[in-house]
């Protein structure tokens, strides 16, 4: 609430000051610069500290390269041979978890994280609040809970660390005493001094719990009812390794005891595993705790600038405020609608909107780039799949950066990193929820640009983020594309502002005094549309680095269309895969060809020229409208003219064949939708109706799972790794139920028809992800279209989660194509 006073406050003095002077106009313009500085100075406060360290099942860091991070680790300690592969940091699929993820959480806010270790038999609960107040981005606080489950012995023993590390260089954390020679019996106190943070403190409180017992004679030296603190000096780069150094100072302690006392004289093994306590200066400190049974303690960073050290009272307030501001908010933006009112859905849609916002992160260093430019990759010969291999084989590649980033990742587990085709889909339901925080994670993508207009399509930032990456997969290059994805928010984006813009009284189009952040740039659409301004020689860059690397040829081949000009490949091709199109082994035109045509491509460059329309008119430029327009007209034409088959009732790839002349390929499923899928078809378009017809063919594309990504007819159906050839993706679904809700009420020859496409498939989807979410504990990357079991990736809260937006759109079983009811 202190953000949203302060802003209210600046506000109200920008609209007194708005008609105090001679000059209105003038007063105007300079309130408006003062209201977008300030606004944007709020929003880096408020979003500066959070869990952004997703790949962990919880680590807070702020949004500054360099700085404090944090992380927690704990392991059940009853044996001496399992603690090795039990103890817990880095999220990871088949760790013998039931479950985990975020059941609350606003990235502005906090929220409540429950883990559910089968594995090490206990629940460990994260509360994480954020406190605003002073110039640092607040202060804020963490709870951290552990509940034996039900199989485990009421004596359970856990270990638990967290730890604190200091990257830059000059910034300092220090103990503030050394407690007793074994360890300290009460909180644990840090004093940091940071260039970009400031002052401040961090505290780990005693906390609540039993503490297990031995009478060793090493108890003399290791009390387990006491908390230690293990200092280290480490070269900056080996931070992020915080598990293995942890295991090395274990193995030092361990040596220690052997020498000491011998193996077959060992203590306890949760007195094995206790650290000795040595506190001192350096930039990592690991705080260990050892408990019996459930456990309670506190984590409380005070920033020296806001005036006042947080307390336990603080945080218990906090949660209780958190918890009750995120379900009012849940209720009023996702509210399911029929036939999904029960309960049941509401905490399954608040648990998929807290995961994807919980898995936002801030990544930096350095990615690398294959910059050598070699002729191979323009892909220009037949057999060009081969001489690009050769090429990659040279391994020209290199370090780039460092660069920072604030994304959303897919996966927590498997993919914590940023995925551009990935991005556009994750920001949907966010953009509902907090448009500016999307707002904020689109400029971060677009600040990574290179002066030609690319953006590389997975954003490896850092040792950190390579160590879960094979090295082949790791090189990015400079002609390889990605769906452009994130021109779907910002589609979102103008028509939000389309509402606003121009509807308010006189005197209240520029500035509202009732503001908040979350939707700051749609509340006064002058600072939405300044936003479009400034990112707008962004958005035109990357589409003419489109139109020059990804162009089709028309004319070499002699192929008869409306325009030569809009025709479209992807480079980056191989026999099997297509990885830069995001639909890697959807079957495509055997072998490959240069003159290949390919209709996602092309229908993704209509869907952006007619965002970027409508993104230069909100900015002022008509004839970048006109240049848009007729783009869009030219690819609305060959659309048909290069890739419609009559006699497969649906839009295909194109090849050149033996004699040289144009010819389809056609294999039913996502490709053959996607005109379709991205609007681009007008409502009494033929074309539509046929698109349907393939659509609700059970014996093609629909199953009581979802929309199958490849025909059950084809031969390749569910062949090789079958991963876009008959799973179920939830991102296209969704794009399917849009467009078919759209075609319901905007009326046409085929409403009725997308009207029960649209109710049978909402529901399939819903249930299928829902089934698969209680039975498991897990959103899933992709959905078996027999089974509907959620498969591959686990832990997938990226796109999967626009299951929240699917069940927050309105139920139209009613819709009888008489009347319409006003949107929700």
């Amino acid at each position: 609430m202190a953000f949203t006073s302060q802003l209210t406050a600046l506000l109200s003095f920008l609209l007194i000051s708005l008609f105090a002077g001679s000059s209105v106009c003038e007063a105007q313009v300079e309130g408006e610069a003062v209201l977008n500085a300030e606004i944007g100075r709020l929003n880096n406060q408020s979003l500066l500290w959070g869990p952004y360290r997703p790949n962990l099942y919880f680590g807070v860091r702020p949004r500054i390269p360099k700085s404090i991070t944090t992380g927690l680790l704990w392991s059940k300690v009853d044996n001496y041979v399992d603690v090795q592969n039990s103890f817990r940091y880095t999220c990871e699929q088949n760790e013998g978890m039931a479950g985990y993820g975020w059941d609350e959480y606003d990235t502005r806010r906090g929220g409540i994280q429950h883990i559910h270790d089968a594995g090490n038999r206990i629940d460990i609960t994260t509360e994480f609040v954020k406190i605003p107040g002073g110039g640092h981005g607040g202060s804020w606080a963490a709870r951290i809970r552990g509940e034996p489950r039900a199989d485990a012995p009421s004596d359970l023993k856990t270990t638990v660390l967290f730890y604190v590390a200091s990257e830059a260089l000059g910034d300092t954390v220090e103990i503030v005493n050394s407690g007793g020679q074994n360890g300290f019996e009460g909180d644990v106190t840090f004093l940091g001094k940071s260039q970009s943070l400031g002052d401040f403190k961090l505290v780990i409180t005693k906390g609540e719990g039993e503490h297990p017992g031995s009478d060793h004679p090493i108890s003399d030296k290791r009390e387990l009812d006491k908390t230690t603190v293990q200092s280290l000096s480490l070269p900056e780069e080996h931070l992020w390794q915080a598990k293995q150094i942890l295991f090395q100072q274990l193995k030092a302690g361990v040596d220690e005891i052997i020498q000491d006392f011998g193996a077959e004289n060992a203590p306890p093994p949760w007195q094995v595993y206790q650290l000795a306590n040595k506190p001192g200066i350096g930039n990592l400190h690991l705080v260990q705790k050892v408990f019996e049974g459930p456990f309670q303690f506190d984590i409380l960073f005070s920033s020296g600038s806001a005036g006042k050290d947080i307390e336990s009272a603080d945080l218990t307030r906090e949660i209780k405020s958190t918890t009750e501001a995120f379900n009012e908010r849940f209720a009023d933006v996702f509210a399911p609608q029929a036939p999904f009112n029960a309960d049941k859905y509401r905490k399954f849609g608040r648990s998929m909107l807290s995961n994807l916002a919980g898995g936002i992160g801030y990544f930096y260093g350095k990615h690398v780039v294959d910059r050598s430019y070699a002729p191979e990759y323009d892909e220009e010969n037949e057999g060009f799949w081969e001489e690009t291999a050769e090429a990659r084989a040279r391994r020209q590649e290199q370090l780039e950066g460092p660069y920072e980033l604030f994304t959303s990742i897919p996966s927590r587990p498997f993919f914590p990193r940023g995925f551009l085709w990935d991005e556009g889909f994750h920001l949907l339901p966010i953009a509902d929820w907090d448009i500016d925080l999307t707002l904020e994670i689109v400029k971060s993508w677009y600040n990574l640009m290179d002066e030609d207009g690319w953006i590389a399509r997975e954003m490896i930032l850092g040792d950190e983020a390579r160590s879960k990456v094979p090295p082949e997969f790791q090189v990015q290059y400079p002609h390889y594309a990605n769906p452009p994805t994130l021109y779907l928010v910002l589609e979102a984006f103008t028509e939000k502002l389309q509402k606003t813009n121009g509807s308010q009284h006189a005197g209240k189009e520029h500035l509202a005094s009732d503001v908040v952040l979350e939707n700051a740039h749609v509340d006064n659409p002058s600072l939405g549309i300044e936003y479009l301004r400034k990112l707008y020689p962004l958005l035109r860059r990357q589409f003419l680095w489109f139109k020059k690397t990804q162009f089709g040829d028309v004319k070499s081949y002699d192929r008869q269309a409306y325009s030569t000009k809009e025709a479209y490949r992807w480079r980056g091709r191989s026999v099997q895969h297509i990885l830069t199109s995001g639909l890697d082994d959807y079957p495509r035109p055997q072998p490959p060809h240069p003159g290949e045509l390919h209709v996602d491509l092309m229908s993704w460059m209509g869907m952006t020229a007619r965002v970027l329309a409508k993104i230069a008119d909100f900015v002022g430029l008509p004839e970048d409208v006109q240049e848009y327009n007729t783009v869009f007209d030219g690819i609305s034409h060959n659309l048909v003219d290069l890739h419609w088959s009559e006699s497969a009732g649906c839009f295909c790839d194109a090849t050149i064949d033996e004699f040289e002349e144009h010819t389809l390929v056609c294999h039913k499923g996502y490709i053959s939708l996607f005109p379709f899928l991205l609007g681009l078809l007008e409502p009494n378009d033929p074309h539509l109706g046929k698109l349907l017809d393939l659509l609700g063919d059970e014996e093609e594309l629909f199953s009581p799972h979802g929309i199958r990504s490849l025909s059950k007819k084809s031969e390749f159906y569910g062949t090789d790794e079958n991963y876009w050839r008959s799973p179920v993706w939830i991102n296209i679904n969704y794009l399917a139920i849009v467009q078919l809700r759209n075609y319901v009420l905007n009326p046409g020859p085929y409403s009725h028809q997308a009207k029960d496409l649209y109710v049978k498939l909402r529901k399939n989807i819903i249930d299928t992800v829902y089934d698969s979410w209680e039975e498991t504990g897990f959103a899933w990357e992709q959905y078996n279209p027999e089974t509907g079991k959620g498969q591959r990736t686990q832990h997938f809260t990226g796109w999967t989660s626009l299951v929240v937006k699917i069940m927050a759109m309105d139920d139209l079983s009613w819709w009888s194509g008489n009347h319409v009811r006003d949107e929700l």
